[in-house]
């Protein structure tokens, strides 16, 4: 993203340009952010775990979480906040998703070099999950009879960086697994790639998401943000 190509091409200062980018990006968020990603509520959290074990075969499952590395030049000042263990400077993009590669949660501008689990677990998003702030429904069985099995808590799936808790869940760590263990790794990866997916649909939708943005970090935390949404 480049506004000093724009500058020639619509004879407008690329000042002028960055401002009035900014300040769409901004509207287009305050004003579509509570229709495109609304609260969740209970009714909304059940059909998200019946459509998980519809698409993927995982019960209880309510979203996927993951965080994306978007690519940004170097900001002045910062040192290596921005440098990322990829070896270039970037903003991350830590997301839920759903089976239908839709985003429920967002949260934009974390530094590169931060690791995703301790992203995820300072994010607003994970307090109130957490806290019971956001209308989980209850431990449910996974027999749809009631009256069979132990209730288990509806969970978020995420890689083995995001480590275990009780709404949080990650694969076994070891490859020497025995066969159930090696099942529930499948099922598992079967269902936290809908975020990876959730991504790819994104920036291909975005292709600004696959090039350097060129702008400070506040203002790439507004494209972003903005672009979000919309996935």
């Amino acid at each position: 993203m480049d506004f000093g190509d724009l500058e020639f091409d619509f004879k407008v200062s690329w000042k002028t340009i960055l401002g009035i980018v900014q300040e769409t990006c901004e509207v287009i968020w305050n004003v579509l952010q509570p229709l495109e990603m609304r609260e969740p509520n209970k009714e909304m959290w059940l059909k998200k775990s019946a459509e998980f074990y519809k698409f993927t075969n995982f019960p209880n499952c309510v979203g996927s979480v993951d965080g994306k590395h978007v690519r940004m030049q170097c900001p002045p000042n910062t040192g290596s906040d921005y440098l990322n263990f990829k070896k270039y400077f970037s903003i991350v993009l830590m997301d839920v998703a759903d089976a239908n590669y839709y985003f429920t949660a967002t949260d934009v501008g974390s530094y590169g070099r931060e690791g995703n689990s301790y992203i995820f677990k300072k994010s607003n998003f994970w307090k109130r999950f957490t806290a019971g702030q956001l209308d989980l429904p209850g431990d449910k069985p996974f027999s749809d009879d009631s009256r069979e099995g132990t209730p288990v808590p509806h969970v978020l799936l995420g890689d083995e960086a995001f480590g275990l808790s009780k709404n949080s869940l990650q694969p076994y760590p070891s490859k020497n697994l025995p066969h159930e263990k090696r099942i529930y790794n499948y099922r598992h990866a079967r269902a936290r790639r809908v975020v990876e997916c959730t991504f790819g649909i994104l920036s291909n939708k975005w292709h600004v998401l696959h090039s350097v943005i060129l702008v400070h970090p506040n203002f790439a935390f507004v494209i972003v943000q903005c672009f979000a949404q919309f996935c």
